[in-house]
């Protein structure tokens, strides 16, 4: 028995590190192809291009900020950063009418389309530049033009020629996840508990609809498997904005302080058990995770280095090489 238990604890301990040297295999082949300043050369204008189109549809509409956020979170960690979620097929079965991807912004989408357009219309430029990475400079600039940092990002994608519905909804974390599920989740993609809480800072702009958390303020504790505190106050506006015959488009802001501001007002609200989601609440409840919160809300600089190394490695999840991806003409189809 006691042998028994020793070679198993052997062979799993090896099949783990052959899955670490695997995932670092290729996290280096996806780093060795990108790179800051991929296009100067190639497309000189397109970063400047791109930042000008979102500039003008975040001042449209500020929904166009947390959605790009979400639209290149999400495309990330469904099938790799390879533009999929753009895909759209005729009879609905993509990736962008499955799941939690059916509630992306409509106005980020539109956005990224016209950089995209902006960008083919370029002189030279033609075929040059992916969605995918279009999509990752439109995330670091809707950043930094709601009061974010600015970073270099990097580049060199391939956008995918494949989507798949059926796997959005088993690879994208819930409003109700604890501690456990969003580690394990975001470990799958090469991301450690640190990048996480950097990653959900980003809910310091943007908005989730009432079904996301009405349970929450209506159930009592026991009913649900998991619900971290809430603060009454808090709870009782939330009462006011989504009642319990709430509408579909009903929302709530995630961030209750400063919802248009990119900060780290998120992580000071959560100490006051002022997070919307209980995934959002949960990193400070979590006696785990509460440290890195406190050092996010009275440290904004800390935060924001966190976010953009997280940002850095979010972008290298499942880069296409080669045969395996293209330059889209358009954002919405396969060449």
């Amino acid at each position: 028995m006691a042998g028994g238990s020793s070679s198993g604890k052997l062979l799993w301990r090896a099949a783990l590190l052959a899955v670490v040297a695997l995932a670092g295999i290729i996290v280096d082949a996806a780093s060795a192809q990108l790179r800051q300043n991929y296009y100067a050369s190639s497309c000189p204008s397109a970063e400047s291009t791109v930042r000008s189109v979102i500039s003008q549809h975040v001042q449209q509409s500020f929904a166009v900020a947390p959605g790009t956020l979400r639209l290149f979170f999400h495309d990330c960690f469904v099938r790799g950063c390879d533009a999929s979620v753009m895909l759209m097929a005729s009879n609905g079965d993509d990736e962008s009418h499955s799941g939690a991807d059916a509630t992306l912004s409509p106005y980020a989408v539109e956005a990224i389309n016209k950089a995209k357009a902006a960008v083919e219309a370029l002189p030279g430029c033609a075929g040059k530049v992916s969605c995918a990475d279009i999509l990752a400079m439109a995330a670091r600039d809707v950043v930094s033009l709601t009061g974010g940092p600015s970073y270099g990002v990097e580049l060199g994608r391939l956008d995918g020629r494949t989507f798949n519905r059926a796997i959005v909804k088993h690879v994208l974390p819930g409003p109700g996840f604890d501690l456990n599920q969003l580690n394990t989740l975001f470990a799958s993609n090469g991301l450690t508990q640190l990048d996480m809480i950097a990653l959900s800072g980003a809910h310091t702009i943007g908005v989730t609809h009432c079904d996301k958390f009405v349970r929450r303020i209506y159930t009592f504790k026991q009913r649900l498997r998991y619900n971290p505190p809430m603060n009454l106050d808090f709870l009782r506006s939330l009462r006011k904005v989504c009642p319990m015959n709430y509408t579909p488009t009903s929302f709530a802001m995630l961030d209750v302080s400063t919802p248009r501001a990119f900060d780290n007002a998120y992580f000071d609200n959560l100490r006051y058990n002022k997070g919307l989601l209980a995934s959002d609440q949960v990193l400070f409840t979590d006696r785990r995770s509460r440290p890195t919160v406190e050092r996010f809300a009275a440290n904004a600089t800390a935060f924001n280095d966190a976010f953009v190394a997280a940002m850095a490695k979010l972008g290298r999840i499942g880069v296409k090489t080669g045969s395996d991806g293209e330059v889209r003409k358009v954002c919405t189809a396969v060449n």
